[in-house]
């Protein structure tokens, strides 16, 4: 399965992805490894799948000023 995901760098540090696919499929990681790690569970948990071969494509976001 493959499924595009977002992975943006949190304002007070580390990453956040997401999969836009899959509303409310959200993780996070220390670093963009941690973060894709935790988001690959994420979908298999979503999903309700065990082990299953998850490939994700990467979309960055930088965090927005405000």
């Amino acid at each position: 399965m493959r499924f595009w995901v977002t992975l943006e760098r949190a304002e007070e540090g580390g990453y956040v992805a997401y999969v836009p696919y899959l509303p409310g499929c959200v993780s996070q990681g220390e670093t963009r490894e941690e973060a894709l790690r935790n988001i690959r569970e994420a979908i298999e948990v979503y999903l309700d799948v065990e082990d299953a071969e998850v490939e994700v494509e990467i979309g960055e976001k930088e965090p927005q000023r405000r």
